[in-house]
């Protein structure tokens, strides 16, 4: 039987909007949100960054802890975020050749 690892996570925007989310493929789900691969509620308010994780062996603790983190209330959110990434950094900045802002500046600079 193989293992699998499902990540329960949070996205912010820059005026730290938060999402909390659940997947099998976080470097794929990071890079669709960053992207605004899909409508919905990340691509409207612009919640690209990847700011909390944690990792569960079983797809069941992951679902049960995304639903414990969206019954809290903001407060006890940032509090989680800020007790592991107090700066708000993009955990997953380092990840992507390209960031959706760096490729829209390029853009921005090759038709001016």
């Amino acid at each position: 039987m193989q293992e699998h690892s499902y990540f329960t996570y949070i996205m912010a925007s820059r005026s730290r909007t938060l999402y909390v989310g659940v997947t099998s493929d976080l470097h794929k789900r990071a890079f669709q949100h960053k992207w605004k691969e899909h409508a919905g509620f990340t691509a409207r308010y612009n919640c690209d960054r990847l700011v909390w994780f944690e990792c569960h062996q079983l797809v069941q603790n992951a679902i049960a802890r995304e639903k414990e983190l969206k019954g809290w209330k903001r407060s006890r959110k940032i509090a989680l975020i800020e007790s592991t990434n107090p700066a708000w950094i993009d955990l997953s900045r380092e990840w992507y050749d390209c960031e959706p802002a760096d490729y829209l500046r390029a853009q921005d600079r090759m038709n001016s």
